[in-house]
């Protein structure tokens, strides 16, 4: 046997264990562990971005689920990657990605998340993570799709929504109800919206 075919299975062992986490491998039982991985890697042989797979799974762990529930965490967040992609489209980066994954799992539609990238035509990470921050306050899924809609069909810049996203949750701490609170701050959005640029 040559030196090549000595050298060929250190070769792939050392592949496999650069695209390992660490951070898997220290804290999931190894049966969750090697399950886990593979998504990783299958999201990683796609062109996904991985962080939250592992960053999921980590929670998992920190929460103290079983193995077989943390990798259901785990499939279903590739899963809302790779619908995440069908609806924004092949060019979306990873930070888009990552917010259109967050916000079906928020409870938006196909529909809604392909609506906002036609609409904009530009990097949607912020009204995306705007409406599954609405959600996370109260605010039914359907009225922050309408609420981010309106938002950016009128041209209002990722600054002013993260400012109106700022103000609806300062009014749900006050006690005005979520429904309230995104009606009110939106009542006078097209006054105040700046005009949509080309």
């Amino acid at each position: 046997m040559n030196a090549f075919h000595l050298a060929l299975p250190l070769l792939v062992a050392a592949t496999q264990l650069a695209g390992q986490d660490a951070r898997l491998k220290s804290r999931l039982a190894s049966e969750a562990f090697r399950s886990v991985q593979l998504l990783v890697d299958s999201a990683r042989s796609s062109g996904l971005p991985t962080e939250p797979l592992i960053q999921k799974a980590l929670e998992g762990q920190s929460k103290s689920a079983p193995g077989d529930r943390i990798v259901g965490a785990v499939r279903l967040m590739l899963e809302s990657l790779r619908q995440s992609r069908v609806a924004l489209g092949q060019q979306s980066n990873s930070e888009e990605l990552i917010a259109g994954a967050n916000a079906f799992r928020a409870g938006a539609t196909p529909a809604t998340v392909s609506a906002l990238r036609r609409q904009r035509g530009r990097d949607v990470t912020v009204p995306l993570s705007v409406l599954t921050d609405l959600v996370a306050r109260g605010v039914t899924a359907a009225a922050a799709a309408r609420a981010v809609n309106a938002m950016v069909d009128q041209g209002v810049s990722d600054r002013d929504i993260l400012l109106l996203r700022t103000r609806i949750e300062e009014d749900i701490r006050s006690g005005v109800t979520p429904g309230a609170a995104l009606d009110r701050r939106l009542s006078g959005l097209p006054a105040a919206a700046s005009p949509r640029r080309p």
